[in-house]
Parts: C-alpha cells; structure tokens; sequence
C-alpha cells in the first residue's frame, strides 16, 4: 500500500505540473506525458502509450483530462483516475478563474496579444515534434498496417476534409478488426 501511496503522489503532482506549466490544448501535454510516464518514470510502455493517446482523442472532453485518466486509471484503478482528474483541473480552474478577473485590464494589451501570438508558434513546433516522435515509433516497428492507417487518416482529413469524428470511427474499427484477426491468428 505504501508503494500505491508514493505512486499516487508522483502522479499528483507529475499532472498537477504538466498541466500547470503546459500551454496550447491537450496536444502538447501528449508528448510531456509520454516524456514523464513512458521515459522517465517507466510506468508505461510507449506502445501503451499510443493506445492511451488513442482513447484519450475518441472519447468526449479535453485530450489532457482524458489522457490523464486512463494513465490514472492504469496506474492505481480509480482512485489513481480521480487523482489525475483534480490535479489535472486544478490549473487550468485557477487560471480561469484569474483570468475571468482581470479580463478586461488585458484584453487589449498589445504586449499579451503579442506574446499569445509567440506561444501558439511555440505549439505548433511542439505537435509536429510529437506527430514525428509517435510516427518514427511506429515506422521503428515496421507496423505497415498502422503506417496506411496514418498516412490515409492524415489524407483524409488535410486533403479531402473528411470530419475527423468519421476518420476516429474508421480507426477504430480498424483497429478492432486488427485485433480479432490477430486474436484469431493466435488460435
């Protein structure tokens, strides 16, 4: 039980931090996640990782609660979800709440405005960075169904402008036939 304990505090306050110090939606907190629970903690495989990405997409909410969720919920069950659900909300609860307060003395800060226009840059750079990582991992593997699956995902969305809930659903039923064909490859 003490080991349960000292992991629930590390994931309190490894979530509490990623979300505190993480700016530009869920998809930048993907890959700092992936740095403190797949390489530095060792908690989870990378390729568990993916998955748990994968859940965290499809599922309704923001990718940051729900990635903190299931890697919560892996880690000690529920109340290892619950721990990563209110340290990943407190943050983003407070900043809110500061911001709703003093939003009309910055609305029209020309030094805020230019400096929100630095970050979204920096979070462009910082996606691309996880897009390449994941799919390098994927390409390592040599996994060619996996690689048609991206590549068709991201024609599909960027070229055809199919909606990306109908990508999802595709995935994901591919993903189940993969499974039950190799479940049955296994018998």
């Amino acid at each position: 039980m003490k080991d349960k304990g000292k992991i629930l505090w590390k994931l309190f306050l490894s979530t509490l931090y990623l979300s505190a110090f993480t700016f530009g939606g869920g998809y930048v907190i993907v890959t700092l996640m992936k740095k403190k629970f797949v390489d530095q903690y060792h908690w989870i495989q990378e390729e568990e990782m993916l998955d748990f990405i994968a859940i965290a997409q499809s599922t309704p909410g923001p990718i940051a609660v729900n990635g903190a969720i299931v890697i919560g919920y892996e880690l000690c069950g529920v109340i290892g979800a619950l721990t990563a659900i209110i340290a990943t909300i407190i943050p983003p609860f407070f900043t809110i709440s500061l911001i709703s307060v003093c939003y009309a003395a910055v609305r029209d800060n020309w030094f805020i405005s230019k400096m929100l226009e630095g970050m979204q840059a920096g979070v462009g750079a910082v996606i691309a960075s996880t897009v390449y990582e994941m799919g390098q991992g994927m390409i390592r593997k040599g996994n060619t169904c996996s690689m048609i699956i991206m590549i068709g995902a991201f024609v599909a969305t960027c070229i055809f402008e199919i909606n990306v809930i109908y990508v999802i659903l595709v995935c994901g039923g591919i993903g189940v036939l993969q499974s039950l064909i190799a479940k049955g490859e296994e018998k």
